[in-house]
């Protein structure tokens, strides 16, 4: 990691969520100040999913403040990135002795934080 560009890096994975609702979340907040971030966050209409990635946001704040010693006021959201994570395999009984299956997925999000100058 070179001084000039300092990239911090956090992760939260097996978010209960599909991949589309995790990355409409992560496409509000990429490029935003830090501070700006959380704020929206702690407001958004989704508080179930908006209180993970915040989670994940305060995780990588975290990394920056103890592992490298950055300023808050400087950093910003570079990257946020959602993969999908595992899926939960069901089935339900259904007329004339069938199934139908379920899946319920889970998501991975992985947040990089740069630094401004």
């Amino acid at each position: 990691m070179t001084m000039d560009q300092e990239l911090v890096r956090a992760s939260s994975r097996m978010i209960k969520t599909t991949t589309r609702k995790l990355g409409l979340m992560a496409t509000t907040i990429r490029g935003m100040k830090v501070a700006e971030a959380e704020k929206f966050l702690s407001f958004s209409p989704r508080q179930n999913l908006a209180l993970q990635v915040k989670k994940c946001l305060s995780s990588a704040i975290a990394n920056a403040q103890n592992n490298f010693g950055l300023d808050i006021d400087t950093l910003f959201v570079q990257t946020v990135s959602v993969g999908k994570g595992a899926a939960f395999k069901r089935f339900v009984a259904r007329g004339r002795g069938k199934a139908a299956s379920i899946t319920r997925n889970f998501s991975n999000l992985y947040i990089t934080l740069g630094k401004k100058e």
